[in-house]
């Protein structure tokens, strides 16, 4: 039996067949060498069945830059290329072609530009344009949308959560659940979309945060197994970790046996000069029983702990959580918004896999080619007018209106200065007619997202720290507006093309369609 191999696996070879024939095929015909430029994007936000996302969080930037400089072709690789054969036996991948392979393809010819992570993104704009020999740059197209999609997918789930959950602390504990290695990529996302820690403890210690977690059901489940009960099980936890005491209720009978028994355990730790820190609920009506603890723990005198709320949590529950808190804590004698500010949720499954979405159509097209140093805008004509590609290099703009509130994305040709323009003529990406002009006056700033991250192979600068990230997600938030923030049904945010750019696209089309 073949032992797996990881570096193989993970290497120069961690791409689709496909980019190998086509580089082969470039190289046969003499143009492998030719410089292109591709551009990732994704088609449409996330819809996760009963609710729509309307943005998305760039992530998963640094990991692909990591990957380009790091990687290489090995000897082992080439030899596992030159053993492929195709249907009639003949070997499908010449040696001059592989010659070239070890000699040349390293990503020293490659440079991007690229809108940072953490920056809010939308449909169509380009993320990531990858400038380079044509065969070389073919070869990034699986690997960038494999680091890049995923990510991208995870934090922007993440972000809804911390909207949903109002800022109140999330902690990501999805990696029982995740694609086996996707936990580190999300848990990285995840804390760059909002999430304040993770359970995962080597993504944790890489990143520089401090891993999270309490106790499982079993650990009460042995207890009681030997002879003891739960109240034991919970003395015993205690006595370990007396100042981080946070017990899991719901192992037998939330109300009348698990928190009556945590505020037992805590009143001792209490005498002993300790300050319990709180309670998990996993089961049952979450909003209900946060009231009743929360009412139990106010009256035994321990309104400062928190509760913890898990089990198959995403935004959609968490914003039911609230709403019923907000229309029910009164009842019972219980402030709902100070009780929102003790809960800290958990989320795994939905957040690590984004549920109800589990990929991002983020795509990888050529759009440029240079002919004798000249550049070549290309096009793809599609059945489908949504996948008509925008043609030639781009720059993306941001533009804010004098609230200082994000009002759209405008593409443009990458030589267009639009900061300079008196007004501005904005085109619907698709829809031929629909257009409007703003002047001046009614915009406060034009802002290029794309900068250079990567020239000849080498990153530009050392990437930002996660932290850097997460502010510049929050800045970003901060300046849309509340109803593309919503949860359910978020009003359109605006994705136009400038006027250069939408008669280039007209008359590549029209010659197209003429051929």
């Amino acid at each position: 039996m073949t032992r797996f191999d990881r570096k193989t696996a993970e290497g120069m070879l961690y791409t689709d067949f496909y980019q190998l024939t086509m580089a082969q095929l470039y190289f046969r015909n003499g143009i492998h060498e030719c410089p292109v430029q591709f551009e990732h994007f994704f088609r449409n936000y996330p819809d996760y069945g009963s609710h729509q996302a309307g943005y998305c969080i760039n992530a998963g930037l640094e990991w692909l830059l990591d990957w380009i400089t790091q990687t290489r072709f090995q000897e082992s690789d080439i030899r596992h290329l030159r053993s492929q054969t195709g249907r009639s036996g003949k070997r499908l991948f010449k040696d001059d072609f592989l010659d070239w392979l070890t000699k040349y393809v390293i990503f020293e010819g490659i440079s991007m530009r690229s809108i940072p992570e953490g920056r809010v993104v939308h449909p169509g704009c380009p993320l990531n344009i990858v400038e380079g020999p044509l065969a070389i740059a073919q070869m990034l197209e699986t690997p960038l949308l494999n680091y890049l999609n995923y990510q991208t997918l995870v934090a922007t789930k993440s972000a809804r959560i911390h909207e949903a959950g109002r800022g109140r602390p999330v902690i990501e504990f999805g990696m029982r659940r995740a694609q086996e290695r996707g936990a580190n990529a999300g848990a990285r996302a995840a804390l760059i979309g909002g999430a304040d820690f993770t359970s995962n403890t080597g993504a944790s210690c890489a990143l520089g945060y401090s891993p999270k977690g309490t106790h499982a059901h079993s650990m009460v489940q042995a207890f009681m197994a030997l002879g003891h009960d739960e109240i034991g099980a919970f003395r015993a936890y205690a006595e370990v970790y007396p100042d981080d005491c946070l017990l899991l209720v719901d192992t037998i009978n939330t109300l009348e046996s698990g928190i009556p028994n945590a505020i037992q355990v805590f009143e001792e730790l209490k005498q002993k000069g300790h300050t319990p820190f709180g309670i998990r609920l996993d089961s049952g009506d979450l909003a209900y029983l946060s009231i009743q603890a929360a009412k139990m723990l106010n009256n035994s005198g321990f309104p400062g702990t928190v509760i913890v709320l898990s089990n198959q949590l995403d935004e959609i529950v968490i914003w039911q959580i609230i709403s019923q808190i907000h229309a029910e804590a009164t009842k019972y004698g219980v402030d709902p918004d100070g009780l929102i500010n003790r809960l800290i949720f958990g989320v795994g499954t939905g957040l690590i896999t984004s549920k109800g979405a589990p990929a991002l159509d983020g795509v990888y097209k050529m759009t440029a080619i240079s002919n004798n140093g000249n550049w070549m805008p290309t096009i793809k004509i599609s059945e489908s007018v949504k996948k008509i590609l925008n043609p030639g290099p781009k720059q993306v703009w941001r533009m804010y209106d004098r609230r200082g509130r994000a009002t759209a994305d405008v593409i443009s040709t990458r030589d267009e200065l639009l900061q300079n323009v008196p007004s501005l003529t904005l085109h619907h990406p698709t829809e031929e007619g629909i257009s409007r002009t703003m002047s001046r006056e009614e915009i406060s700033t034009l802002e290029p997202l794309l900068i250079e991250v990567l020239k000849e192979g080498v990153p530009v600068q050392a990437p930002p720290s996660i932290e850097d990230i997460r502010q510049c997600r929050i800045a970003d938030m901060d300046r849309l507006d509340t109803g593309v923030k919503r949860l359910i049904s978020p009003h359109r945010y605006h994705v136009s093309l400038s006027e250069k750019l939408w008669n280039l696209k007209q008359e590549m089309v029209a010659m197209m369609k003429k051929e």
